[in-house]
């Protein structure tokens, strides 16, 4: 079993340590369009990252599965990834796999919700 918990607290150090460049670090070498994206990324991992830690611990008690912490792990990466290469330089075409991430988290969201209706606990 993957330590869902574990991956979750990397994330929320991964989170405030880009937060901090972002605010610190590149504020000098980007433009607004940059850093909002930067920011965008930033704010996403973070939430997602407490997502993760909410869902290892429910994953550990049973109330959800493996599939919504892999559905919210990789559509964050996917989604803050592509945001932070195209602040980094990476063509604006790039991009274009930026929704496929949204659609992943909204996925992992909505497997919890089915999860926990078909478990039935409240």
């Amino acid at each position: 079993m993957v330590n869902w918990i574990g991956i979750a607290a990397i994330n929320m150090a991964i989170a405030v340590a880009l937060g901090a460049f972002g605010a610190h670090g590149l504020k000098s070498l980007v433009n607004e369009q940059q850093l909002a994206w930067w920011h965008t990324a930033t704010l996403y991992l973070f939430v997602h990252a407490l997502g993760l830690l909410l869902v290892g611990i429910l994953v550990r008690l049973n109330y959800a599965t493996q599939t919504t912490a892999w559905l919210l792990q990789i559509g964050v990466l996917i989604f803050a990834g592509s945001l932070y290469a195209m602040t980094l330089g990476a063509p604006r075409w790039f991009g274009a796999i930026t929704p496929i991430g949204g659609v992943l988290m909204i996925a992992g969201w909505l497997w919890l919700a089915v999860t926990a209706f078909r478990l039935g606990r409240a």
